[in-house]
């Protein structure tokens, strides 16, 4: 008999079909290679701390 999933585990689950379908959209649409790099990029910016790329400052 399987266990009851937490409430943490429920949610990460949800976050990862969200994840699963704008993978899926992304390859549809502009192939696996894009789909590959925007989630690499998306990566990146969490491992540095940004919420998005950085913005060039005008002057």
């Amino acid at each position: 008999m399987a266990d009851k999933l937490t409430p943490e585990e429920l949610s990460k689950d949800k976050f990862f079909g969200q994840l699963s379908d704008i993978s899926a959209e992304m390859v549809e649409e502009h192939g696996k290679d894009f789909a590959m790099g925007a989630l690499i990029m998306a990566a990146q910016w969490l491992a540095r701390g940004q919420d998005g790329p950085q913005q060039q400052m005008e002057h």
